[in-house]
């Protein structure tokens, strides 16, 4: 019986390989869903701000010739106004569900209260309180490790900035190129 391998400890090892990959597929599906969220919501928040609104940047010094250094800028768009919203924007994840595609298995996050008040299909999301602390939680890595290129990419009016930051730049959605775009 030398070399004989129970048919047990082979399903048992098989198993064990399959695990890390599923873990890997959901932390994947976490921080994909949770990239794509930030976006959605910092551009719908950029969108709520008045197009006239400014601010002021540059040095407020006076120069030797009696002028400043000083440009208006739009808020919505301005650095300012973007880390502001990256310290509160994750507090917005309780409002997102989890929804696993019956074909794939893959999870995606949607959310479960809409911005204007309007009913919402949420048939096959799963609401609880896990997952809300887990898509948070990974936003708030996101957004700190992140920073930079959020603020780069939003700081300019950009087509796909799901795509280009979440797939292209990140790879935290490198299996998602053919996730549709959702509208705000």
């Amino acid at each position: 019986m030398r070399g004989w391998i129970p048919p047990v400890l082979c399903l048992a090892m098989a198993l064990a390989a399959l695990l890390p990959s599923a873990s890997a597929r959901r932390s994947q599906d976490l921080h994909c869903g949770a990239c794509r969220a930030l976006v959605d919501e910092l551009e719908w928040e950029i969108a709520q701000v008045d197009p006239r609104k400014t601010i002021q940047m540059g040095s407020f010094r006076i120069n030797p010739d009696g002028s400043q250094s000083v440009v208006e800028v739009p808020y919505a768009r301005s650095e300012a106004h973007l880390t502001e919203l990256l310290e509160r924007v994750c507090e917005k994840m309780k409002e997102y569900g989890e929804k696993v595609d019956p074909s794939t298995h893959r999870k995606s996050y949607v959310r479960v209260i809409s911005h204007d008040g309007t009913k919402m299909d949420l048939s096959g999301v799963k609401i609880d309180g896990d997952v809300a602390s887990s898509l948070k939680f990974a936003c708030e890595s996101i957004a700190e490790e992140y920073e930079d290129e959020l603020i780069e990419f939003l700081s300019h009016e950009a087509d796909n900035v799901k795509d280009r930051l979440c797939s292209k730049r990140t790879d935290l959605c490198d299996h998602a190129l053919h996730i549709p775009h959702d509208e705000l």
